[in-house]
């Protein structure tokens, strides 16, 4: 599967490898709607809480208006699925087996009229 804009990867169940500059390119765009949303919410899909922590801590580094509550009582075991919410700060993390691997990002707005948006799979060091 060719992947060229963020849309093509809603075809995928995991992050699929992407080349240094698929990565630019689509990190180019991912930033155009990232600068006109209100605020995002970030699944991780990874084989470890670990894994899924860096990953998030990635984001967050990239972009200092995207925050998190401490992390350091985050715990599941095995594969899991992380859930981060930008406007309360909230995370969450559960072991979830059967997932794929990547980032998920959902692009969120105050006004109901804006319909969100899910991008993604992302690979787990996209941000890095």
């Amino acid at each position: 599967m060719e992947i060229n804009k963020l849309v093509d990867l809603n075809n995928c169940r995991t992050a699929p490898q992407l080349s240094n500059t698929k990565e630019k390119k689509l990190l180019e765009e991912l930033e155009l709607i990232l600068f006109n949303t209100d605020w995002i919410t970030i699944g991780i899909m990874a084989p470890s809480d670990r894994r899924a922590i860096e990953a998030l801590q990635s984001i967050s580094k990239k972009y200092s208006s995207i925050k998190f509550g401490d992390l350091s009582s985050l715990h599941a075991d095995g594969y899991v699925f992380l859930k981060a919410n930008q406007k309360t700060g909230n995370v969450f993390v559960r072991s979830e087996n059967g997932l794929g691997e990547g980032i998920l990002i959902t692009c969120q707005y105050d006004e109901d009229s804006n319909e969100s948006n899910t991008f993604g799979p992302l690979p787990l060091d996209f941000f890095r």
